[in-house]
């Protein structure tokens, strides 16, 4: 397997990743502006396929019509020459002042409008660049104050904006979907919709679920404490894995935004061969995608940069290639039938059987032995954990 990334292997990186300059709340920038020609340039020389953006990442919030307009030409004919695709936008609904308390849950109404508009103004950009997919992350969908904010309202609004949305798409004709970006808190206190359970919760009670899933992120996720690669696979169970962000963070803190791969490498290896292989016994895996929601570290110069863009590519490839081997070991393949793993897949009842069957089965409860269970009937799973971190690590 080639370690060396092509266009076949989908890899995106949004703008704001690349483009990150260093700042962060105690210091400002340490590296200049990355013009987007530039940025689509150097990801295609790596072999990445994609890039993604916020409008504001392209042109300047306030930008007349006319800068706006330059910076999508410039955009369009980077993309023309380099055969790079654009599969996912998002808007800003985050940074400037007047999103200070939220875009779509603003408690002031008139913010609220203002949003929907520059969402809608984007979701027609996106289209006219090919985009499948529409991210909306709502970073300052949220509060710092239990009393400053009606939940049940602000989950209304927040239900009328995606449903007002949804209209557009398809009143539209776009082939356009949305994916919900869940985030426990950061930078506000706590966020709406702060995990992939929450989002797709509030997905059944939209007017088009269809057209909405989630776009989990990995130091999301883990920031929660939770484990990302089950909740892709509970995202894929559902159907909802509509676009994916990769990067890494080392446990409950402040999103770090690593490398992919430079955080917990063990769940990493996890997820990527889920995404790949799927489960043990078959089920979907994901085709969109494998985008890198990263932030070069404010340390490095334009060089670190372009390693670490490259790095999260290679670490993907590594880790995908290190699932493979595992999957086809036949010590593993024995050791999941050891584990019973594949048993899980066996529907407990017997087909047909209701619970009156059940009730009038005597081999289920009343013959049943649970003795053997202490000191005897291990399941093995350290075993099948050991011989994940061996190929891991390349010990086999």
């Amino acid at each position: 397997m080639s370690l060396t990334p092509t266009r076949a292997d989908k890899f995106s990186f949004g703008l704001w990743t690349i483009g990150y300059n260093g700042s962060d709340p105690f210091g400002g920038p340490t590296r200049s502006h990355l013009d987007v020609v530039e940025a689509v340039e150097r990801l295609s020389e790596l072999g990445a396929y994609g890039l993604t953006f916020h409008d504001d990442d392209l042109f300047d919030f306030g930008s007349t019509d006319a800068e706006r307009q330059t910076q999508i030409d410039r955009l369009k004919g980077a993309l023309a020459s380099t055969g790079l695709e654009v599969p996912m936008i998002t808007t800003n609904l985050f940074s400037a002042p007047v999103f200070k308390d939220g875009g779509f849950t603003s408690n002031d109404r008139a913010v609220r409008r203002f949003a929907l508009r520059k969402v809608i103004r984007n979701i027609d950009l996106a289209a006219e660049l090919g985009a499948k997919t529409f991210v909306m992350w709502g970073g300052r969908e949220g509060a710092e104050y239990d009393a400053a904010k009606d939940i049940r309202s602000a989950l209304e609004r927040y239900r009328e904006a995606v449903n007002l949305l949804g209209d557009y798409v398809t009143d539209k004709g776009y082939d356009i979907r949305f994916a919900i970006e869940p985030k426990p808190n950061e930078p506000r206190g706590d966020i709406l919709l702060p995990t992939v359970g929450h989002a797709m919760a509030f997905i059944q009670t939209l007017e088009r679920p269809e057209l909405v899933g989630v776009n989990p992120e990995v130091g999301h996720e883990q920031m929660a404490g939770l484990n990302f690669a089950a909740g892709i696979a509970q995202a894929l169970y559902q159907g909802k894995l509509f676009h994916i962000d990769l990067n890494g963070q080392r446990g409950i803190k402040y999103d770090q935004d690593l490398v992919f791969g430079h955080g917990d490498l063990y769940n990493a290896f996890a997820l990527v061969d889920l995404l790949e292989n799927g489960s043990p016994e078959g089920g979907p895996v994901y085709d969109g995608p494998r985008h890198f929601d990263y932030k070069p570290s404010r340390t490095e110069d334009i060089t670190g940069v372009w390693d670490s863009a490259a790095a999260n590519m290679r670490t993907y490839l590594l880790l995908k290639e290190r699932a493979a081997a595992f999957r086809a070991d036949p010590e593993v393949q024995d050791a999941l039938a050891a584990s019973r793993v594949p048993e899980l897949a066996q529907p407990t009842l017997n087909e047909g059987e209701t619970y009156t069957d059940l009730l009038a089965d005597r081999s289920a409860y009343e013959d049943f032995d649970p003795t053997p269970y202490f000191d005897g009937k291990g399941f093995g799973f350290v075993r099948l954990n050991q011989l994940a971190l061996e190929h891991l690590t390349g010990a086999r």
